[in-house]
């Protein structure tokens, strides 16, 4: 059934392309998006630098993984549990309570982020308990007549929960600073930008995550937690834009072929130590857990993009805050009036995608996770 609704979307998505005069339709897509400060080969050189410096991170993680829960080998299942048979953290235990927590991480960076979350809370723009009949997911959305956005998501006191609520706040201080902006769209950025102001404020904040996990050691389980899941992410973004490449590039292939380059991707990609045996239809179909591939198509490795940005701009801060935060909220005040080379270079980053780049910041997050 899902492939029949996919191979359906990409005839209509290539004629589309065809009629729009283009050759295929993430060509089409490139120039609809607004790609005006990288291209296909940029894309291509992320993918290529990832899988040669970031796979082997996550190899190592999942290797360390291995070897603390005493098995010969990972079961796709065994990614997640807590290797010393902890119970998950808790960073609260009601919703008021996670916000508060929130507003004093955020005061301790810089008073001008708690008073972001803190002005949203007494104005009601906020919507974060879990209720029946709520809708799924968490985002945070300007509201550009009153310039006080709205975050809405949906708690269960969950470590999670803490990354949503930060993530989140990250994306309302950039709309409290771009705020004076006199166009509209301007305030409307891109999410190579919009995604760096809340990763980064992932990283930055896990700095302070103490105010939330008095334990000495429950602090560091978040962290690991956190430096995990950010590093792990890469290599999944890079595999699926790379299969979207490769879907319209050859929108004629059959169901077969599909599975066959996805597996190849997989290979490439995916895990070393990732036992799949007993589940190999469940690994050829894993890809259509991606959203974006039905939704919106192309619209996923710009998370990539912010993720290198996000450690670039972490890495300045532990060496120094001041300045860090200084440039951040110089970057995020720009909204988008420049192009993102320029709004990362304000920020005190490069926009760059090179292996060695690349290599550098996979570096610096294994060397964090091992000091843990």
């Amino acid at each position: 059934m899902l492939n029949e609704l996919f191979n359906k979307l990409i005839a209509l998505r290539h004629k589309v392309a065809l009629n729009a005069g283009y050759s295929n339709f993430r060509d089409y897509m490139f120039a609809a998006m607004g790609r005006f400060d990288y291209t296909v080969e940029d894309c291509h050189n992320f993918h290529q630098s990832v899988k040669e410096y970031i796979k082997p991170v996550c190899d190592t993680i999942d290797e360390n993984r291995r070897l603390a829960l005493g098995y010969d080998t990972l079961k796709p299942w065994d990614t997640e549990v807590d290797t010393e048979g902890k119970a998950p953290l808790k960073p609260s235990e009601t919703t008021a309570e996670l916000l508060d927590k929130a507003i004093t991480c955020f005061n301790t960076i810089d008073p001008f982020f708690g008073q972001c979350l803190d002005t949203m809370k007494s104005m009601g723009h906020l919507d974060l308990e879990s209720r029946k009949g709520k809708a799924p997911g968490g985002f945070n959305y300007p509201l550009y007549q009153s310039n006080v956005p709205f975050i809405f998501m949906n708690s269960a006191n969950s470590m999670r929960d803490l990354v949503t609520i930060v993530h989140e706040g990250g994306h309302a201080i950039h709309s409290f600073l771009s705020k004076d902006l006199e166009l509209t769209d301007f305030k409307s950025t891109p999410s190579e930008i919009a995604e760096i102001a809340s990763m980064a404020m992932e990283l930055i904040s896990m700095e302070h995550w103490d105010v939330i996990f008095t334990n000495p050691e429950d602090f560091k389980r978040a962290k690991k937690y956190q430096l995990e899941k950010a590093i792990s992410a890469l290599p999944w973004i890079a595999q699926i834009d790379k299969f979207q490449h490769w879907i319209y590039e050859n929108p004629t292939h059959t169901n077969e072929q599909r599975d066959a380059y996805w597996l190849s991707l997989c290979a490439e990609f995916g895990s070393n130590l990732l036992d799949w045996t007993g589940h190999q239809d469940g690994l050829a179909n894993q890809w259509q857990k991606q959203l974006h591939l039905y939704e919106v198509p192309f619209y996923y490795i710009e998370y990539g993009i912010a993720q290198l940005g996000a450690i670039a701009i972490w890495r300045n801060y532990k060496n120094n805050p001041a300045k860090t935060l200084e440039q951040y909220k110089a970057a995020l005040t720009l909204g988008y009036t420049r192009p993102l080379p320029e709004l990362y270079e304000t920020a005190g980053i490069r926009f760059d995608f090179s292996a060695a780049y690349v290599k550098e910041l996979g570096d610096f997050v294994m060397a964090e996770i091992k000091a843990l």
